[in-house]
């Protein structure tokens, strides 16, 4: 396979798209029976091993935070969240799609990002019954500028 191929391939994972990389220590919190295997095969291919769970200990380089709207608050599950991740980390906040069960509203999650000082970007589609929004905490929201 060429390297260009490589790359293109590269390009299509959703990992990838969503920042992901070699290496890093990625969370997952709100797992359940409903989540995108896809996807979080997807982060294992690229990180290079498994999704470290909740009750990991030591600080991670990002948050898969999986929230549905039956999930309780959403700030307060974010600012759980920071706690786990480096300064300078993202969280990536994935919620239903519009219509699936546990719905959560755009202005809602821009709300509690907000509220938990995090900065959000654009929302994308990452599976059929998913879309995510990755967060970054102030530090790395100012140095990608």
């Amino acid at each position: 396979m060429s390297a260009t191929a490589d790359h293109a391939e590269a390009q299509a994972s959703p990992a990838v798209r969503l920042g992901f990389q070699p290496e890093q220590v990625v969370q997952e919190i709100g797992y359940d029976d409903d989540v995108d295997q896809e996807l979080r095969e997807s982060i294992e291919d690229v990180i290079g091993s498994d999704l470290v769970d909740e009750d990991y200990d030591d600080v991670a380089d990002a948050v898969v935070l999986w929230f549905r709207d039956e999930d309780g608050d959403l700030t307060d599950a974010l600012v759980d969240a920071t706690t786990y991740i480096e300064e300078g980390g993202s969280i990536l906040l994935l919620t239903p799609k519009t219509g699936r069960t546990g719905y959560v509203e755009p202005s809602d999650i821009s709300e509690a990002a907000t509220t938990a000082g995090l900065s959000a970007s654009k929302s994308v589609s990452v599976g059929k019954d998913w879309s995510g929004s990755r967060l970054v905490t102030p530090k790395a929201a100012k140095s990608k500028k």
